[in-house]
């Protein structure tokens, strides 16, 4: 396939492929109509003979080139996957134009620093998970780590420690680079408050911005229902992409967050019944 894509790349080799479209042609016949010189043509036609786009039949002194039709029909069969894979996350490109609104908005109105201090965010979901497991998922690390990101980005190091006075960090890189929040716990209820703030720093270790965190968890038909707020402090200029992010972001890891919970109650449902079944056949 990437020999088909080399091969129609060039501009007088598509031009070749759509004069032998219509029927075969002599290398003569294409030069003439292509303005190249014969040589160039015949050139041309060897990377294409090389790709399987076209056969060349000796008819005495002349030699004339016809187009192989199944390359092409795989070329258009690949085309249409990568345009169906394309659309099935159309969401995903509507989140990075969303993204790049959001940052426009706020470079408009960031002319001092604290512009953004004092703005506030809600997010609630409702997951399909008993209220323990949503909160080991917050406070065990291994299980944090799964979910605390939004793609393309990975999580290196975090932890919420569930007691007054305990650690929060968030470290996590992309191709582009590092990055680093930390703060601290200020309260937490297992397993239904937690409260944390965390301050994203900037690659000289300055804060950029502080979110306060309120996370509650409350019992719901079918699961928990969480409730986190977050409110903005100590904001700098440099932190429009930040600051421009929230939404988008917090939506996708909550997402991400809703995933994880209802795996785990797969995962242990199934262990559940594997278990059963093993003490059954014991007894």
């Amino acid at each position: 396939m990437d020999r088909i894509a080399s091969a129609l790349g060039d501009t007088a080799r598509w031009r070749i492929v759509e004069l032998l479209a219509e029927r075969p042609r002599s290398v003569g016949e294409l030069a003439e109509l292509t303005g190249l010189r014969q040589p160039q043509t015949t050139k041309h036609l060897q990377t294409l003979a090389r790709a399987g786009l076209v056969t060349v039949f000796p008819l005495g002194q002349r030699r004339v080139y016809a187009v192989e039709t199944a390359p092409l029909t795989a070329l258009v069969h690949r085309l249409r996957e990568l345009v169906e894979t394309t659309e099935a996350h159309e969401d995903e490109r509507d989140v990075i134009a969303r993204y790049r609104t959001a940052i426009e908005a706020e470079s408009a109105v960031a002319d001092r620093d604290r512009w953004a201090d004092g703005r506030t965010f809600l997010f609630e979901r409702v997951l399909a998970a008993p209220r323990d497991v949503v909160w080991r998922h917050w406070v065990d690390p291994d299980l944090l780590a799964s979910w605390w990101a939004s793609p393309p980005m990975t999580v290196t190091n975090c932890a919420l420690e569930p007691r007054v006075g305990g650690r929060a960090v968030l470290e996590y890189r992309d191709a582009d680079g590092r990055y680093r929040s930390e703060g601290t716990v200020h309260a937490a209820k297992e397993p239904e408050h937690l409260v944390f703030d965390l301050s994203v720093r900037d690659e000289a270790g300055a804060v950029s911005f502080t979110g306060h965190y309120d996370l509650a968890l409350t019992a719901a038909p079918g699961g928990t229902r969480l409730r986190l707020g977050l409110r903005i402090t100590e904001t700098t200029v440099e932190a429009v992409p930040y600051i421009a992010g929230i939404d988008a972001g917090w939506g996708q890891v909550l997402d991400n967050l809703a995933d994880a919970v209802g795996a785990s109650q797969r995962t242990t449902k199934a262990l559940t019944k594997a278990l059963t079944k093993d003490k059954e056949r014991q007894s």
